[in-house]
């Protein structure tokens, strides 16, 4: 009770704190037809991601939108994506939670980042460049402050779920750590809290969160988080960036 106590007002006092640290509040937008809020729907066509076969090979292109949508048959186009782990020096991890106008898992808890290289200037984005971009998008991580060499790319992961019936995930997660003393300044159109947890309360502390845990995020936390994260110190031993993990989504 102690430690589910201490979680508490940890969450509690990084609330507080976020409004000091994020960006401004995200003004109120418009729904489209399909009832997704406007800067979201944007992104959805704008966004041109990678489609892949179960080897990870590149195969062509379809929108965001495109990629996400669950079929009368309960498939999802299969595509590339990428979750960035993010680790201050002390090794505590950060945990985000997506916002409310997301468009899949909004008001979920995961990772600190977690999206997809996109098609382009005619060709497939860099899977770190793509980590960087987006770091740099939703958690407001300077560019400078993310040396490419600080990322470690772990495994692969191979996973499919419904979301809420109407746009789900299908893809090929490349998982990449990243440890380092960064500033952090949310964009509010993407991330509503965040904190940074210590590993010796994170099992407590996931228990007194007020929401869900997105598919990819659970399936790292049973599967592989705790040996990753006890040895922060030595990842690249633990490397296996040729492999493809499928990994059951056990609630």
């Amino acid at each position: 009770m102690l430690v589910r106590n201490l979680s508490r007002r940890l969450w509690s006092t990084v609330r507080y704190e976020k409004r000091f640290l994020a960006s401004d509040p995200a003004k109120p937008q418009p729904e489209t037809n399909d009832g997704v809020e406007q800067n979201q729907a944007e992104a959805l066509d704008k966004d041109i991601c990678l489609l892949v076969d179960e080897k990870d090979n590149f195969i062509g292109t379809a929108t965001k939108r495109d990629c996400h949508k669950v079929a009368a048959d309960g498939s999802v186009l299969l595509h590339r994506a990428f979750s960035v782990f993010l680790f201050n020096k002390r090794g505590d991890m950060l945990l985000q939670r997506r916002a409310s106008q997301k468009v899949t898992y909004p008001d979920y808890y995961t990772n600190a980042c977690c999206s997809h290289p996109l098609y382009i200037d005619d060709k497939p984005e860099e899977i770190i460049t793509a980590a960087r971009r987006r770091l740099n998008f939703e958690l407001g991580i300077p560019l400078d402050q993310m040396d490419p060499e600080l990322f470690t790319f772990l495994t692969r992961v191979h996973y499919h779920d419904l979301g809420d019936g109407v746009f789900g995930e299908h893809e090929i997660d490349h998982i990449l750590f990243f440890q380092s003393d960064v500033k952090v300044k949310p964009n509010s159109n993407e991330i509503s809290e965040y904190c940074y947890v210590p590993k010796n309360e994170f099992n407590a502390f996931i228990p007194t969160l007020e929401g869900p845990l997105t598919p990819w995020f659970n399936m790292i936390r049973r599967h592989r988080l705790k040996l990753w994260w006890d040895n922060l110190h030595r990842l690249k031993e633990l490397a296996e960036p040729d492999k493809i993990n499928k990994f059951l989504n056990e609630k």
